[in-house]
């Protein structure tokens, strides 16, 4: 079915964007996955090339685009090409991070930050997930409790932080009123090189292997009221609202990592012979092949429209739930089908299809895991 979504100006930069990661990234990223992080020059070229954070106002140095399809034609085509490890940074740093500086900084922090977001000089992340606490945000540990001269002092530690090695500003969950759930989360900035702020790990995982995930500790460190994102003990609200962008933005990853795949076993199954025929020739491999493409064709739909309601502030929580776990569940299963119509080259990691299904299987459970987006579902239908 023809897409509909998207303009000229989409499709124009759809080009810069695949020209790009042909030639800044695929080239080097096998060894970004070796070294198990991307150099901060892969930020700063993005931003020259206006990749990232397009929404930032042009008094400092972005583009002033509020329009989301712009960031789902970078998604798509990190999926695409196959560099989900190199382009997840990219991605957070323009879809999940930069909201909040953008709907909650006042004047002065939006002098001091957003330039350095716009260039890529200033890697962001944001920090919720502790350990042992799971999807329960509210059962925090982190805190950040306030002095006589307004600063907060931080202590405590997160994990599994995407951008965690190379960030340099940090939204940092916390509670400021250690007393309180929901009520107590606020949000500060913690910056690189604040005394007391530590990176651990940079973790060792399955897949997503270029993208730096670390664990961060906090000890005394003295975060000025100047930090503060928004205001005190709204955090928890702020993290809420802008989850929906969030979970799209991984639903779009999640089917663009599928289509990525099928073209790649559409490619192989032609080529590869069995019997004396190509293997996409016997009817099990049409029909899965079928299966694939079709539920594929669903769920861009789904997402195109999805994309729309955000752009006219109508995305509620539910359809990004719907997208987030449909859309990641459809990914595992492609994937592992795909490396199936491989046969044992799909194990192989000199295949793209063997990295792309260890790269699949986190996103059933970041943003979210399946069974969180169904409870949200579930409840919104009365039940």
């Amino acid at each position: 079915m023809k897409r509909t979504i998207f303009e000229p100006e989409h499709e124009d930069y759809r080009a810069s964007v695949r020209r790009f990661l042909a030639e800044e990234v695929a080239p080097h990223h096998e060894r970004w996955e070796e070294e198990g992080i991307v150099p901060r020059e892969l930020f700063t070229k993005a931003g020259e090339q206006g990749m990232l954070a397009m929404g930032v106002p042009e008094e400092y140095g972005g583009l002033g685009i509020d329009d989301f399809r712009f960031n789902q034609v970078l998604v798509e085509e990190v999926g695409y090409a196959g560099v989900a490890g190199s382009g997840l940074g990219l991605t957070l740093h323009n879809d999940i991070c930069l909201p909040y500086f953008l709907e909650y900084c006042t004047p002065e922090q939006r002098e001091r930050w957003l330039p350095g977001i716009a260039s890529g000089e200033l890697i962001t992340a944001v920090a919720m997930t502790e350990p042992g606490i799971g999807s329960d945000l509210a059962s925090m540990q982190a805190t950040a409790i306030k002095q006589d001269d307004g600063s907060y002092l931080v202590n405590g530690a997160k994990t599994f932080i995407t951008n965690g090695i190379n960030a340099d500003l940090v939204i940092t969950a916390v509670k400021t009123d250690p007393t309180q759930r929901h009520k107590g989360i606020s949000l500060v900035i913690i910056e690189r090189g604040m005394e007391g702020f530590e990176r651990g790990r940079n973790l060792s995982k399955l897949g997503m292997h270029a993208q730096d995930t670390a664990e961060l500790f906090f000890t005394d460190v003295v975060v000025p009221a100047e930090n503060l994102l928004g205001v005190e003990g709204q955090g928890f609200m702020q993290l809420v609202a802008n989850l929906a962008q969030e979970r799209l933005s991984i639903a779009l990853a999640g089917v663009a990592a599928a289509q990525g795949a099928l073209d790649w076993t559409l490619e192989y199954v032609k080529e590869r012979t069995a019997f004396g025929q190509p293997v996409g020739s016997f009817q099990a491999s049409r029909f899965a092949l079928a299966e694939m493409a079709t539920e594929i064709s669903l769920a861009t739909v789904f997402c195109d429209q999805a994309t729309l309601a955000l752009n006219a502030g109508e995305l509620s929580v539910e359809d990004a739930a719907m997208a987030k776990w449909w859309c990641t569940e459809l990914q595992g299963r492609v994937v592992d089908r795909c490396v199936q119509l491989h046969g044992g080259y799909g194990y192989m990691l000199e295949y793209p299809i063997s990295r792309a299904y260890a790269d699949a299987r986190i996103t059933r459970v970041y943003g979210g895991t399946t069974e969180i987006m169904k409870e949200i579902v579930g409840r919104s239908l009365g039940v």
